[in-house]
C-alpha cells in the first residue's frame, strides 16, 4: 500500500518513524505540508518525496493520512475522495460539522473511498460503539489539561467550559478531538467539560456512559509528544495501528 501525508507535524513524525523501522508493511512516499523543509526533512527519512501540492501525490496514492487541521479536511480531503483515494482524518473535530461531514462521506461512497477515523487519544471507543447499538441514556467527557497544552498560562486549576460537544470543537479547535471522536462513534452530541489544571502533566481524559447495557467508565492518561504538547503519543499510536492493521487479515474489535 502506498500512503501519503498531509501535514508533517507530530503524528507524522511517529508515523514515519515506525514505518522506517519496518514495524509498519506500507510504503510511505509522498509528505505535504505548507512549510516544504519540514515535509523535505520527512520524506528523506523514507526515500520519500515531498510535494508542493496535494495533487502532485493522489495518482500514486492508496491512501492519505491526514494529520494537518481542521482546515485541511475541509479544503483538501475532499480533493483525496473526489480521486477515489482513502483517507485518515486525524482532525476528527472538522467531521462535527454535518454538513461537511455529509459532504465528504458522498464523496468517498460516489467515488469508491473510505474516510478512516482512528479512535486517537482516547480508550474505550469500541465499547461505546458496541453500546451505541442499544440505548445510550448519557454520554460525558471531563478533559484536564496542562495549561501549556491549551496555550494559556495559570497558576490555579480552572473550568474553561461545560457544555456539547459540537460548540467545544469550535472553541478548542486544536485540542479537543476525542469530544468529536466520542460523539461520531455514538451519534451524539455528548457533554463535555474542559478543565486547565496545572497540578497534572498529561492529558487526562475521564468518560464516563450509561445506558441500557449499564454503565462504564474509562480514564486515559496520555503522555505528549515532545514535538507538539498539544497531541497525545497514543493519537499518533492509534493511527499507526489502524494502517498496520489494514494490511492484516484478522481484526479484532469493533
Amino acid at each position: 500500500m502506498m500512503v501519503g501525508i498531509v501535514g508533517c507535524g507530530a503524528i507524522a513524525n511517529l508515523i514515519t518513524g515506525f514505518v522506517r523501522d519496518g514495524r509498519v508493511p506500507v510504503k510511505l512516499g509522498f509528505f505535504y505540508d505548507r512549510d516544504l523543509e519540514r515535509a523535505e526533512n520527512l520524506a528523506s527519512m523514507v526515500d520519500g518525496r515531498a510535494v508542493l501540492d496535494v495533487a502532485d501525490m493522489l495518482s500514486d496514492v492508496d491512501l492519505v493520512v491526514e494529520a494537518a487541521s481542521p482546515e485541511a479536511v475541509r479544503d483538501l480531503v475532499p480533493e483525496i475522495l473526489e480521486a477515489g483515494k482513502d483517507v485518515v482524518v486525524m482532525s476528527v473535530g472538522a467531521l462535527m460539522d454535518p454538513e461537511l461531514r455529509k459532504m465528504l462521506v458522498e464523496l468517498a461512497s460516489m467515488n469508491d473511498a473510505t474516510i478512516h477515523v482512528p479512535s486517537g487519544a482516547i480508550v474505550g471507543l469500541d465499547g461505546l460503539k458496541a453500546a451505541s447499538m442499544g440505548n445510550i441514556e448519557s454520554v460525558k467527557l471531563v478533559t484536564r489539561k496542562p495549561p501549556r497544552s491549551l496555550g494559556i498560562s495559570m497558576d490555579e486549576k480552572k473550568v474553561l467550559y461545560r457544555g456539547r460537544a459540537s460548540e467545544a470543537v469550535k472553541k478548542f479547535p486544536l485540542n479537543i478531538n476525542v469530544a468529536a471522536a466520542l460523539s461520531l462513534a455514538c451519534n451524539r452530541d455528548i457533554d463535555v467539560e474542559i478543565i486547565a489544571d496545572p497540578a497534572v502533566d498529561r492529558n487526562v481524559h475521564e468518560v464516563t456512559v450509561r445506558g441500557d447495557f449499564g454503565e462504564f467508565k474509562t480514564i486515559t492518561e496520555n503522555v505528549r509528544c515532545s514535538v507538539n504538547p498539544k497531541t497525545s503519543v497514543m493519537a499518533a499510536y492509534s493511527a499507526i495501528k489502524l494502517l498496520k492493521s489494514l494490511s492484516e487479515n484478522m481484526h479484532i474489535g469493533t
